[in-house]
C-alpha cells in the first residue's frame, strides 16, 4: 500500500453506531490492547456477553456474506453444470436460506437488547443525537472520542454550502470531442457498438473498477481495520488530527483527516498539504505522513468506498469528492488557494491533477510515482486479445488522463519518479524507460515549451531520463554544457516579456545547442528521482516544493 507502519498509542476505544444505521461494533481486537484513550471516560467500552457474541457471530456472516458474492459467478457455474439449479433443488436451499436469515435477525435482536441495556452505549447514543440536533464544536469533541460506523456521524461540511458558488466544478469532467456525423449513419454506427458497449460497461463496473481501486473490496478493509484504527489514533492522539465528513455533489460521503500545523513554530505549518493517496491507500496510514513529518498542515481523505467514505471508486466520483476537499480546505479551515499544495501518491494523480487544473490558483502540484495514461497500464496486466475490450473499458468507464489533465495546470510541479518501480513500468522494473512517469515528464514539457521540445529536445531528455544514477544525470549535463544561470536568465526575461501563462514560444529562434540546454534544464527541475520502490514511503526529507522561475 506505499504506507508506513502505524505507530503511537493505541486507538480509541470502540462503540457502535445509531441502531437506525446498522451499526457496526469496532471493538479493539486483542492486538490493539485495551488502554483507555476516552478523555471523559476512565474505562473503555466494555460490550457485554449478550451484545459481545452476537456481534460476533453477525460479523462472521458478513465475511462468509461478502465471499459469497465475489465467487457467485463460478458458484452459479459450477451449480449450473452439476444440475443443482432446479426448482427441486432450489425450493428446498431457498427454505434453508430463510431460516437462516430468521436466526440472523433474531441474532441482530440480541444484540440490540445487549447495546440497549448498557449504560456507556446509552450515553453514546446520547451524545451522538446531541451532535445531530445540535452540533456544537463541544459535542463534535465529545464525538470524536468514540469509533464507531462513519455512516452515522453527522455532516460537517456540504458541497453546496458556499452561497457563492452557483455551480459545482465537480459536474463535469474533460469529456471526449464530439464526432460530427449523420443521424442515419449514427444510430448504424450506436447498434453495432451496443455489444462492445455492454461489454465495456459490464467489465468496468465488476471486477474491472475492483482491479484498479483494490481498496475499496470489503474483505481487505477488514483484513485492515486494525491498522486503519491504529492509525486513526496516532493522527488523532500525536498531531491533533480532526475528523469530518463531507457531502459530495453526487450524494457520497467522504471522511477527512485534517492536521493543523498553523499554531507551530514551524513556518511550513502556514501551508496546507491535501493528500491523494493509492488505490489501495488510506489517509490513515498513507502518504499523508511525509508532509505532516515536515512541518506542514494536512488534509487527508479517503477515496469513495475507501473506509469511512460512500459511493464507488469511479472517475467521476472521484472527482466530486475532490472537489468537496478543496472547497472544505478554501471555505471552513480557512486556507487560500496560492497557500494549499497538491501531493499525490500513484493513482492519486488523477484528483490531483484535476483539482490543479480545476483550481488553477492552487499553489503547487507534486506527482509521486504517478502516470500519464492508465490505458498502457491495463493492457500490461490483461491478456493481448483483450486489447481492443481494455482500450474502450478504460477510455469510456476508467478514464484516467493524468497527462491531459496535467497539461491544464499553470503552475509549479513536481515530479518524483522511483527508479525501481515495479508499478508503473510497462516491462520491468529494472527497464526505467519503461516507467510511465517519463511519458508524463514528455508530455508537460511539450507542451509548456514546444520550441525547445522538438524532436532534438524529446531524445536529449530521454537520454537524460535513462541515466540510473546521479553521477551519470550529471555527466550527460555536463557533455552538453547545461549552463543554469545561461537557462535561468533566458527564461526569465522570456516571461517579462511575454508572461507567464504556458505554452511559451521560447526557444523559437535559438541554435540547437541553446534549446538542448534548456530542454535538460528544465527536465532536471520538473524531475526529482527517488531511488526506491513503488510503495517505499517517501521519507519527509524527500519532500520539497517544486521549482519555481
Amino acid at each position: 500500500m506505499g504506507t508506513r507502519p502505524p505507530r503511537g498509542p493505541q486507538p480509541p476505544a470502540s462503540l457502535p453506531g445509531m441502531p437506525h444505521s446498522p451499526p457496526v461494533a469496532l471493538t479493539p481486537p486483542p492486538s490493539l490492547g485495551v488502554m483507555d484513550t476516552f478523555s471523559m471516560q476512565d474505562s473503555y467500552y466494555q460490550p457485554r456477553s449478550l451484545e459481545k457474541h452476537s456481534d460476533s457471530i453477525l460479523a462472521l456472516a458478513s465475511v462468509l456474506w461478502s465471499i459469497s458474492y465475489y465467487t457467485s459467478p463460478l458458484a452459479f457455474f459450477y451449480l449450473y453444470r452439476k444440475g443443482y439449479l432446479t426448482m427441486s433443488k432450489v425450493v428446498p436451499f431457498s427454505h434453508y436460506a430463510a431460516t437462516m436469515l430468521f436466526l440472523l435477525a433474531g441474532v441482530a435482536c440480541l444484540r440490540g437488547i445487549g447495546r440497549w441495556t448498557n449504560p456507556q452505549y446509552i450515553q453514546f447514543i446520547t451524545i451522538l443525537e446531541d451532535s445531530h440536533r445540535i452540533g456544537t464544536p463541544e459535542i463534535k469533541k465529545k464525538l470524536a472520542s468514540y469509533n464507531f460506523d462513519f455512516r452515522s456521524w453527522p455532516v460537517d461540511f456540504r458541497w453546496d454550502e458556499v452561497s457563492s458558488r452557483s455551480d459545482s466544478r465537480g459536474i463535469s469532467l474533460l469529456q471526449p470531442p464530439p464526432k460530427h456525423r449523420s443521424t442515419a449513419n449514427g444510430f448504424l454506427n450506436a447498434v453495432k457498438k451496443l455489444p462492445c458497449q455492454i461489454a465495456s460497461y459490464i467489465v468496468a463496473h465488476t471486477f474491472g473498477r475492483r482491479m484498479l481501486y483494490p481498496g475499496s473490496v470489503y474483505l481487505l478493509q477488514k483484513a485492515l481495520m486494525p491498522m486503519l484504527l491504529q492509525g486513526q489514533a496516532r493522527l488523532v492522539e500525536e498531531w491533533g488530527g480532526k475528523r469530518a465528513k463531507l457531502l459530495a455533489c453526487d450524494g457520497n460521503e467522504i471522511d477527512t483527516m485534517f492536521m493543523d500545523r498553523r499554531g507551530t513554530s514551524e513556518p511550513q505549518g502556514a501551508k496546507l498539504v491535501i493528500c491523494c493517496e493509492g488505490n489501495a491507500g488510506f489517509y490513515e496510514v498513507g502518504c499523508l505522513s511525509t508532509p505532516l513529518d515536515a512541518g506542514y498542515s494536512v488534509l487527508g481523505w479517503n477515496h469513495p468506498g475507501f473506509a469511512g467514505s460512500t459511493g464507488v471508486p469511479l472517475p467521476q466520483a472521484e472527482a466530486n469528492a475532490m472537489d468537496a476537499v478543496v472547497q472544505f480546505a478554501i471555505h471552513r479551515l480557512g486556507f487560500q488557494p496560492d497557500d494549499i499544495i497538491l501531493y499525490a501518491w500513484s493513482i492519486g494523480g488523477f484528483t490531483a491533477t484535476w483539482a490543479a487544473m480545476t483550481y488553477p490558483e492552487i499553489s503547487a502540484l507534486v506527482l509521486d510515482a504517478s502516470f500519464d495514461d492508465l490505458v498502457p497500464l491495463a493492457l500490461k496486466v490483461m491478456p493481448e486479445s483483450w486489447r481492443g475490450l481494455v482500450t474502450r473499458t478504460v477510455r469510456q468507464h476508467l478514464n484516467l488522463n493524468n497527462g491531459e489533465q496535467l497539461c491544464r495546470y499553470q503552475g509549479p510541479v513536481l515530479l518524483v519518479r522511483r527508479t525501481k518501480d515495479e508499478i508503473i513500468t510497462t516491462t520491468v522494473p529494472e527497464d526505467i524507460m519503461s516507467n510511465r512517469g517519463n511519458d508524463l515528464l514528455l508530455k508537460l514539457l511539450q507542451h509548456r515549451y514546444p520550441k525547445v521540445m522538438g524532436e532534438e529536445g524529446v531524445r536529449m531528455v530521454r537520454e537524460w531520463l535513462e541515466a540510473s544514477s546521479p553521477m551519470e544525470e550529471v555527466a550527460v549535463c555536463s557533455r552538453y554544457e547545461v549552463e543554469d544561470d545561461w537557462c535561468m536568465s533566458v527564461l526569465r526575461s522570456y516571461r517579462d516579456q511575454h508572461g507567464p501563462d504556458f505554452p511559451w514560444s521560447v526557444g523559437d529562434d535559438m541554435m540547437p545547442e541553446g534549446r538542448r540546454q534548456l530542454a535538460l534544464f528544465l527536465a532536471r527541475k520538473q524531475l526529482q528521482n527517488f531511488e526506491a520502490t513503488h510503495c517505499t514511503p517517501l521519507p519527509h526529507h524527500n519532500f520539497r516544493l517544486p521549482w519555481r522561475l
